[in-house]
């Protein structure tokens, strides 16, 4: 389970209308019927229109600066074990998604009227995509650039040949981009792997766009406070503030668990993630404890993960965690910081 909070932000300064990144999630509507969309949904409705989320999230930021996000994106994204959990993909997260966005609002360390936060404090919609696509910045497609550059300039010289600018072989030129094509390291179905390719197997996810203000635009939430959970004075007063991002990661996937009766290995866990970045002898001790069978599971969700594992141990815990763990923090890296806020 990997999980995003964004706030959309456009050179300087956050965007004023969320009409663009709207615009953005119903890219999947396209050529669709009616009947075959996914339609936006929030805590209390199924279908509602792209534009009545724009006017909504867009009349919700009062007294908002330029410099002030008005709305965060947050994307939730289940690995292809827990999707493959599910029943049907899109009534069952969105069911997730209701229970989740509970979580939500129960991380934030504030008050509204000298009550805690509740799910009918926030305006938020929501929409399932059941698509991805490899993008420029993937592992995939940087690996093959090389040889797409390549490939590039063959086909060049090709048209160059066929116009007359160039003399050469056509079929020369042919043959050497079928033997790159097969050379590529990253391959799918037979291909090379190219930037906007659909990704194969499940690829179901949650897009949330929730306002910066609550639901009758008078108090800020956010998501992305530098504040964990602490309280100030302010006018005299003692105010509550901040939100508590890792209480927000782990009852999120405990949800998931509780609500698909889904059993979550150790390596799944945002705990194990975090511990493996920042306390790599704690990660390494409590892997060293799982049963057989379930630390076999581990080592394999590592290896999907990218992480590179050494093919030998040593038997020395103090020195494992130096030669290895050192070197497959970097490998995590990426993957802890899906886990994380991004702001």
């Amino acid at each position: 389970m990997y999980i995003t909070i964004t706030p959309q932000k456009l050179g300087g300064n956050y965007s004023q209308s969320s009409a663009d990144f709207v615009g953005y999630l119903e890219k999947e509507n396209q050529g669709l019927e009616q009947e075959e969309m996914e339609h936006f949904f929030n805590q209390y409705g199924d279908e509602f229109s792209a534009e009545e989320v724009v006017k909504d999230i867009d009349g919700n930021g009062a007294k908002l600066k330029k410099k002030e996000p008005k709305f965060y994106s947050i994307t939730v994204s289940p690995s292809k074990y827990e999707l493959n959990r599910l029943q049907n993909s899109s009534e069952d997260l969105k069911k997730y998604t209701r229970e989740l966005m509970k979580d939500y609002v129960q991380s934030f360390n504030r008050e509204i009227n000298g009550r805690p936060v509740t799910i009918n404090d926030i305006k938020y919609y929501a929409k399932i995509e059941h698509q991805r696509t490899f993008k420029g910045t993937d592992k995939q497609i940087r690996e093959n650039q090389p040889f797409a550059a390549k490939i590039l300039h063959l086909k060049n010289e090709i048209r160059s040949i066929e116009s007359g600018s160039m003399e050469g072989s056509v079929r020369k030129r042919e043959k050497e981009i079928a033997k790159l094509e097969r050379q590529a390291p990253h391959q799918q179905d037979g291909k090379r792997i190219v930037q906007g390719m659909p990704k194969a197997g499940s690829q179901s996810h949650i897009h949330i766009i929730v306002s910066r203000k609550d639901a009758s635009n008078s108090f800020s939430l956010s998501p992305g406070s530098k504040y964990k959970a602490s309280e100030v004075e302010m006018r005299g007063k003692q105010v509550k503030r901040g939100f508590d991002r890792d209480k927000f990661f782990d009852r999120a996937e405990k949800t998931f668990d509780k609500t698909f009766g889904y059993q979550r290995n150790f390596a799944e866990t945002y705990k194990a993630r975090k511990d493996f970045i920042k306390n790599p002898k704690i990660y390494f001790a409590s892997l060293m404890k799982l049963p057989t069978n379930e630390k076999a599971i581990a080592f394999k969700l590592m290896r999907e993960t990218g992480i590179p594992i050494m093919p030998s141990i040593p038997t020395n815990q103090a020195q494992l965690a130096l030669k290895v763990f050192n070197k497959l923090r970097k490998g995590l890296d990426v993957a802890i910081k899906s886990s994380s806020i991004g702001i």
